[in-house]
């Protein structure tokens, strides 16, 4: 089991486990979304911060990528799976025939409410195994009621994937994982190393897993994991090494990522030959004042143009946008 003095740390993925996608495969993006309650992000956890009234602009927003032929891939957690309007909102989402709905296990507002709520507890992979299987079964139950399908991809919440994860995933029909944040170490605020996984996606433990997409960028990229995790030592090394052009660390996100370095993210993951680019943001963000990176009107509208910016340089590129069932199709021929 991990400790808070000793954070779970997965093995990078072998070659005998990273996915050859076939050459008709192309590359392709997918667009994924943590739909979950609103709460302050600054302030201690609580169980009691249930609200989803941010749901109300989903609807909107998904029509926007709608129109630009874009499915979302929809990643609810417990207290959207059983909020009427939320189902409702959602429902209409799956209309478009392009978006899917998967699960997001937020810990600490997930029954049965068995742990003290803490940093480290709220990552469910480090709760002991059989706690976190009984949250993923009320959470997966709730999802089926409400949607009338069984969730295929998941996603833990906080990117709070533990050793036993995935095992159990597995065993309740989950077909894809996307807990991983390549690149990313969340040790020290009581969550899961991920440095050493990069942005291919890989097959383990009978899942597939397709991390969440970052990059390092920068005259020293080569030196990407110990440069950066040194820098990360120094006051303000890691800011002053990007602003030099030396070194930065770019996840495929909307979310504190400028335009210009979500643009040179995509050049650069597709020059590292990564086929699947998987892009993540959360859906309080689309509603104004619920999360540090759409405080107000001109953030939201800074947020609709960066997803312009992106899907142009994707077109640039010729990559297309693609679904959980075209990639599960796609992988489930080539196994045969």
């Amino acid at each position: 089991m991990p400790t808070a003095a000793r954070p779970w740390r997965p093995d990078p993925a072998s070659a005998a486990e990273r996915i050859d996608w076939p050459e008709e495969f192309g590359c392709r993006f997918l667009v994924t979304v943590d739909v979950e309650e609103e709460f302050d992000w600054t302030a201690p956890l609580d169980r009691r911060h249930r609200s989803t009234r941010a749901m109300r602009a989903f609807a909107p927003a998904h029509r926007r990528f709608a129109e630009a032929g874009v499915g979302l891939t929809c990643m609810v957690d417990y207290p959207v799976a059983v909020d009427a309007a939320s189902i409702a909102a959602l429902s209409e989402c799956l209309d478009d025939g392009r978006s899917e709905i998967g699960a997001q296990l937020h810990a600490w507002v997930t029954p049965p409410h068995e742990e003290v709520v803490d940093p480290f507890t709220s990552h469910a992979g480090n709760l002991p195994p059989a706690l976190e299987a009984a949250k993923l079964d009320r959470l997966t139950d709730a999802i089926t009621a409400s949607f009338g399908r069984a969730p295929r991809i998941f996603r833990s919440g906080r990117y709070g994937l533990g050793p036993s994860s995935l095992p159990l995933l597995a065993e309740r029909g989950y077909r894809i994982d996307s807990s991983m944040r390549a690149l990313h170490d969340y040790g020290g605020g009581g969550g899961m190393d991920f440095s050493g996984i990069g942005p291919h996606g890989f097959r383990r433990d009978g899942l597939i897993e397709l991390p969440l997409t970052s990059v390092y960028t920068g005259l020293l990229r080569g030196r990407g994991q110990a440069l950066y995790s040194k820098a990360g030592r120094l006051p303000h090394g890691r800011g002053a090494m990007a602003r030099l052009g030396l070194l930065s660390r770019i996840p495929l996100t909307p979310e504190g990522v400028g335009i210009d370095d979500a643009l040179a993210a995509i050049d650069q993951a597709l020059a590292d030959d990564v086929r699947l680019l998987t892009f993540s943001f959360h859906s309080p963000t689309l509603e104004p004042g619920h999360t540090p990176y759409v405080r107000n009107a001109r953030d939201r509208a800074m947020f609709d143009r960066w997803w312009d910016a992106v899907f142009e340089r994707l077109a640039r590129h010729g990559v297309t946008t693609t679904t959980v069932s075209e990639i599960l199709a796609v992988l489930d021929r080539q196994n045969g």
